[in-house]
């Protein structure tokens, strides 16, 4: 049975790609962490990302070995400051060019980098109030190099008050002011909004409400309206949220980049290999055949997106942390299959 499945679905993914290989889109990439003792050298996994098609990659901070094994692969890569460091990055431009030099310059030769991000999810919470000096200085430091590379920040759907419907949406009272100004700086360079985009954490909180089929995204699921727009997966309509909310403080011209979307597929009671391949499959299957449309509210933006995660990571918490991978860390196999088309 597992090989007729596993063929079954290898007959899906030659579908897929003969339906997206004319795609005109923003792109598709995938979320490399490494909080693991069992992932493979960085070479390997550079390797593993080439062999399966995977031509943009996000890295939560500057690990000088990922980098390196990056360069000249043609791989596009989204990089990521660490919280921690926020707070100087902000007060320090001297700081912040020795971090552009350390970690894009030295690499630039070979390695493209496609963003860079100001700190994951602190917004709202203490780190908050830095997110934006950070950028800036970070911005600085990249003008004074002459290196043209958009600069950002990724937020958690908490920024939000209220999400539904998403024309409703607006950031909360705690993320208002930090959210206004950065949007603002956003808007005036013309950078994007990194969200990341979770539907699996709504559905696990209250799946009596939320339809199963809306939140993996599937294709019998009963559209949503809103106003003259209706929605047939939750994916979107948590994107069209963010637009929402950006639009109410200026941000009619940002784009929504999702930084981070998933399904675990284990360690909860709807964490399963199966929903995780769903969902997987169902966003992927949605970016390919959008034609270079976006969602509902934005259908100019087509939405660039990375899957979380590439590896399931075993030093994190227990529980469906540990397993939002798409294959095992020790053989790289899959933990289910799925296509990435070039998009």
């Amino acid at each position: 049975m597992d090989r007729l499945i596993f063929l079954s679905l290898c007959i899906i993914a030659c579908l897929l790609f003969t339906q997206s290989a004319d795609v005109e889109a923003q792109g598709l990439g995938v979320n490399y962490g490494l909080l693991g003792n069992n992932l493979p050298p960085p070479a390997l996994v550079v390797e593993h990302l080439k062999y399966h098609k995977i031509t943009k990659v996000r890295i939560f901070q500057p690990y000088p070995d990922v980098l390196q094994a990056l360069k000249g692969s043609e791989i596009e890569v989204f990089l990521g400051t660490l919280n921690e460091d926020l707070e100087r990055l902000a007060a320090d431009q001297s700081f912040a060019n020795k971090w552009v030099q350390d970690n894009i310059l030295a690499y630039i030769d070979g390695v493209k980098f496609r963003y860079i991000t100001a700190g994951n999810e602190v917004i709202p919470g203490p780190y908050a109030q830095y997110v934006l000096g950070a950028m800036q200085n970070l911005k600085n430091a990249l003008d004074a190099a002459k290196v043209n590379i958009p600069v950002s920040t990724v937020v958690a759907l908490t920024v939000l008050g209220s999400s539904y419907p998403p024309s409703n949406a607006t950031f909360s009272n705690e993320s208002l002011d930090t959210m206004s100004k950065i949007v603002a700086f956003l808007s005036q360079n013309q950078y994007p909004m990194f969200a990341n985009v979770y539907p699996c954490f709504a559905y696990f909180q209250d799946p009596k409400i939320i339809s199963e089929e809306y939140a993996l995204g599937n294709k019998n699921a009963p559209a949503v309206e809103d106003g003259t727009l209706k929605y047939n997966n939750m994916f979107e309509a948590m994107v069209d949220s963010v637009y929402a909310a950006l639009e109410k403080v200026g941000g009619n011209n940002v784009k929504v980049v999702v930084s981070e979307t998933g399904w675990p597929s284990a360690g909860g009671e709807f964490a399963t290999v199966s929903h995780a391949r769903s969902y997987v499959t169902n966003v992927i299957h949605l970016l390919a055949t959008a034609k270079g449309k976006g969602t509902p509210r934005r259908p100019e933006f087509p939405v660039e997106t990375y899957i979380f995660a590439l590896f399931n990571e075993n030093l994190k918490p227990p529980g469906t942390e540990q397993n939002f991978g798409i294959y095992h860390p020790d053989t790289r196999a899959p933990v289910y299959v799925t296509y990435f088309p070039n998009i």
